[in-house]
């Protein structure tokens, strides 16, 4: 054997030898085990979204919105919107399509009301927005189209009313 090519598998022997270190590392700590995060309950206050800007705001406004709606359908923020998407697997028990439109649309409203009086969304456009949120087709309110697509029904752009007087989340 040649010295460079003795040099050559030496490094790489090196190399195998401390990744099978990390691995055994990783392993030891719990890697192996299946950690999922700890869920937050919705009907209990988290922490606002952090941050400045127009793209926080939409973010507070629609995780806020996300939880109002999740606690009236008795589930978590996370498994609502893995029940969006049909391909996911994930469907809430008790809960129709429309009832799950709904709840959306009746926490983003709330959510909006509060970031109204926080004075994140100015007095002039809180209307316009609320409007929107009202007309919005069920796609815009319960993601794409495809998620919505796999029910006649749903795929007609129906429009669900909420009250914007309701005062539960």
């Amino acid at each position: 054997m040649t010295p460079r090519l003795a040099r050559g598998s030496a490094i790489l022997v090196a190399l195998l030898v401390a990744a099978l270190v990390l691995v055994g590392v990783e392993l030891g700590k719990g890697a192996a085990r299946s950690v999922s995060p700890p869920l937050a309950k919705p009907c209990r206050p988290r922490p606002a979204f952090p941050g400045t800007g127009l793209d926080a705001i939409v973010q507070r406004i629609l995780l806020d919105g996300l939880d109002g709606a999740a606690c009236r359908l008795g589930t978590t923020r996370e498994e609502l919107v893995l029940s969006l998407r049909p391909s996911t697997g994930v469907r809430l028990r008790h809960s129709d399509r429309a009832t799950v439109e709904a709840a959306i649309r009746a926490g983003v409203l709330r959510s909006l009301n509060e970031a109204e009086r926080r004075g994140d969304v100015p007095g002039f456009l809180a209307p316009v927005l609320r409007r929107l949120v009202q007309i919005a087709p069920s796609t815009a309110c319960c993601g794409a189209q495809s998620a919505c697509a796999t029910s006649p029904a749903l795929s007609r752009r129906r429009v669900v009313r909420c009250d914007l007087d309701d005062p539960t989340p």
